[in-house]
């Protein structure tokens, strides 16, 4: 996800699994480094069954490599796709006008090759997370000081994976640590979670310092010794009763999804905006949503 295989390691690592394996392979990484292209062409020459691309206005930087620009790097050799470049193109122009109209969320660095991460080997989802919440509360600028926070934090933590939930932690305790001009001023709750052994044992170790800074003085008494799994009340025969009688269930997956969400999931169970009630903010676009066999209207607002 941080776009860190290299070509010649995609082209070892699928050529192996092909030799041991009749599994299918598919290769998925991220142009955040600039090797993505490079990597995709070796595992294609390795044998691999599927690569990840993405069109042209949304590829590159913390995405994938461009399908337009693989479909022709591989015309006319053993593993042509046989795709039309034509009808790729107008999917390109389709889909140029729909960037168009979120440039509100649009963010240059996202989309550049950023060559530090064979240092910090931040995958592309947290990266782009990390600049969209920069942006919420006007702070881009700190972007760099909180690049090198994310690998401080980590270390703190433990050296948890940087994969999501745990990437997400770590980012967002890096971003409050540099925001708030104090490291482990403001702490988020998953953080706290995390530390107390909610999320499983952590790979490395986390200092005395650090619990305390995060859960407190008496953080010998909050942390989770046993399998946190087992901690979790078994409810879902409960919540299963509690949500028909609302008269919220109509589909089975509608019963996890009350169990995981509860009160938000109330509001979208019963098709209710989650701000109705609060103070109509002006909308600056609005757009018709298809889920499923309902259309939603959805507004953007200012």
């Amino acid at each position: 996800m941080a776009g860190l295989i290299s070509p010649y390691a995609a082209f070892e690592l699928v050529e192996r699994i092909k030799n041991e394996t009749r599994l299918p392979v598919n290769l998925h990484t991220h142009s955040t480094g600039g090797m993505a292209m490079a990597s995709c062409l070796k595992a294609c020459e390795a044998g691999a069954d599927m690569v990840d691309s993405a069109i042209s206005p949304f590829s590159g930087g913390t995405s994938q490599p461009p399908t337009e620009s693989l479909v022709e790097a591989l015309r006319d050799t053993d593993h042509d796709t046989g795709y039309d470049m034509e009808v790729l193109v107008s999917l390109k122009k389709y889909f140029k006008k729909i960037l168009e109209k979120y440039s509100s969320f649009y963010s240059e660095k996202s989309f550049m090759t950023d060559t530090e991460v064979f240092l910090h080997q931040i995958p592309g989802g947290m990266l782009s997370n990390l600049v969209s919440q920069l942006k919420q509360v006007n702070k881009l600028e700190l972007y760099d000081t909180v690049m090198e926070e994310v690998p401080r934090v980590r270390k703190d933590l433990g050296y948890p994976p940087l994969v999501t939930p745990t990437s997400q932690i770590v980012g967002t305790q890096a971003v409050m640590n540099v925001v708030s001009g104090e490291r482990y001023k403001m702490i988020i709750n998953e953080a706290k979670e995390y530390v107390k052994g909610m999320y499983g044992r952590p790979p490395g170790e986390i200092s005395d310092e650090i619990k305390e800074k995060i859960l407190g003085k008496n953080w010998k008494d909050l942390i989770v010794e046993d399998r946190p799994g087992a901690l979790i009340p078994k409810r879902l025969k409960e919540t299963k009763e509690e949500a028909e009688e609302k008269g919220l269930i109509k589909k089975e997956e509608d019963v996890i999804t009350y169990a995981l969400y509860l009160d938000v999931a109330e509001k979208f169970l019963k098709g209710i905006p989650p701000t109705q009630g609060e103070k109509k903010e002006e909308a600056i676009a609005k757009y018709r949503a298809r889920i499923e066999d309902k259309i939603y209207e959805v507004e953007l607002l200012k």
